[in-house]
């Protein structure tokens, strides 16, 4: 699609074909707008930027009210500026009068993001309040609804594991190629969890660790069996003990360690940006 088809003027012969048929690949953005309202005006050129720079994900058409009223009156305007936004041939979204340029911008985010960024925000907040049961059940649907998208499939992994499926979730890591994106962090999940399983009971490693903190081979134990049980700040503080103490031991598995809690935690955790700054420092 060229760059000049991204913004177009809509009128009541071309609303079929411009915005509803249009709107079933790519959401439309639909201003009302007139030169002799200056705010809609501004509206306009802020969402001509904001449009041109998704690059085709999104379209904005533009009805001038001054010249006909008739697609104004047929959804309901009653003032200048008006946004409508259509998307699989229905009004999905509305906003009257002027809007900051921060609401314009995440409004198009939301319309742009691909079904796997959306299914990721919903799955955070699940993930968040530890409602494991209503991720596994909305990824699971997501899978069948769309059995050849890996990204669907990869968070299903990762939560099948959470959950404690782990022969599940082994079978279905088998089925996704090893270059998909984010495919590490349900590997490194699993390979956490097999590993943790073969040491001694957490309780029973503290009690150990208490008696002799000195012991690389009880803080690297706990850093793992801590890891697998979500206790990430808690599994990185053990693999930086022994990072800091010998980096020698067992080929710099303190290193080692903390970035595969890295893995775990995912892009744009907090945690793992603390961790991974003290990391740096002690080394460099």
């Amino acid at each position: 699609m060229e760059a000049n088809s991204y913004v177009f003027d809509v009128s009541p012969e071309t609303f079929q074909t411009e915005v509803v048929e249009k709107s079933q690949q790519t959401p439309v953005l639909i201003l009302f707008w007139a030169d002799q309202v200056p705010p809609s005006v501004d509206t306009r050129r802020t969402l001509e930027t904001l449009v041109a720079r998704q690059q085709g994900k999104v379209l904005l058409g533009l009805v001038d009210v001054a010249r006909d009223q008739t697609l104004a009156q047929h959804l309901r305007v009653q003032g200048l500026p008006s946004l409508r936004v259509v998307k699989g041939g229905e009004l999905a979204h509305q906003l009257d009068g002027p809007q900051a340029e921060t609401t314009l911008q995440n409004l198009i985010d939301e319309l742009t993001l691909s079904p796997a960024e959306s299914l990721r925000g919903a799955l955070d907040q699940l993930l968040a309040t530890g409602d494991y049961d209503r991720a596994l059940q909305m990824l699971q649907q997501a899978v069948a609804e769309e059995p050849q998208n890996l990204a669907f499939k990869v968070e299903l992994a990762d939560v099948l594991l959470l959950t404690g499926a782990v022969d599940d979730a082994r079978q279905l890591l088998a089925e996704i190629p090893g270059d998909t994106e984010q495919r590490e962090r349900p590997q490194t999940r699993l390979e956490v969890l097999e590993e943790a399983a073969g040491m001694p009971q957490l309780a029973e490693l503290q009690a150990a660790v208490q008696g002799n903190p000195d012991d690389l081979e009880l803080r690297y134990q706990m850093a793992v069996r801590l890891a697998a049980a979500g206790d990430y700040p808690q599994a990185l503080d053990n693999a930086m003990a022994v990072l800091q103490a010998d980096r020698t031991f067992r080929d710099d598995i303190g290193r080692l360690t903390m970035i595969r809690i890295f893995n775990l935690l995912g892009k744009g955790s907090d945690v793992a940006a603390s961790y991974r700054r003290r990391m740096f420092a002690f080394m460099h």
